[in-house]
């Protein structure tokens, strides 16, 4: 949270803004992207000041030298794998569970859209990314990484539909090929 208010500040809904484009990323319920600048707040990390918004006042939170020292902290630690949820995975594992492989299947079927959303979340911080100079670039870094996740994602897509008793996915790359 800290990360992403920035040098710039952020308000609430522009981090849950930042929270639907980056939801590759990072995933958390919508609410904790409200709550929890409050909660760096009262812990002294954000400065809260109140301006102007469209229905109403609104709270524009900006990084406090304890704040800007925290980061500093963090960013010392050892980074380790990302924690991963991949439950696609383990319905694939599941299917020999089952009278019908295929029905693994069924479950996989929004997936493919649920990519191309993802995708076009990673395309409008690309987007945003623009107009932030140096972090822009740094930011830039790490959608090229998103897409090459969401590729490696339709690749085993491609790869598992097989074992599972269907044909090429008609919005493969597969189905496509001649």
């Amino acid at each position: 949270m800290l990360t992403l208010v920035g040098r710039g500040g952020a308000t609430a809904s522009e981090l849950a803004e930042m929270r639907e484009r980056g939801r590759i990323y990072w995933t958390a319920p919508r609410s904790q992207w409200f709550a929890e600048p409050k909660r760096l707040a009262g812990a002294g990390l954000l400065e809260a000041t109140e301006e102007p918004g469209v229905t109403g006042p609104r709270t524009r939170y900006a990084l406090t030298e304890a704040g800007r020292v925290a980061v500093s902290r963090w960013l010392r630690t050892p980074a380790g794998l990302p924690r991963m949820q991949l439950e696609p995975l383990l319905r694939v594992l599941a299917a020999d569970l089952v009278d019908d492989p295929a029905d693994a299947l069924a479950g996989l079927a929004h997936l493919r859209g649920e990519i191309d959303g993802a995708r076009a979340g990673v395309r409008e911080g690309e987007r945003a990314a623009e107009r932030l100079g140096d972090r822009g670039e740094r930011l830039m870094a790490n959608h090229r990484f998103a897409h090459r996740v969401l590729d490696a994602l339709e690749d085993w897509l491609d790869e598992v539909r097989p074992l599972l008793g269907g044909g090429p996915d008609p919005g493969s790359d597969d189905a496509r090929r001649p």
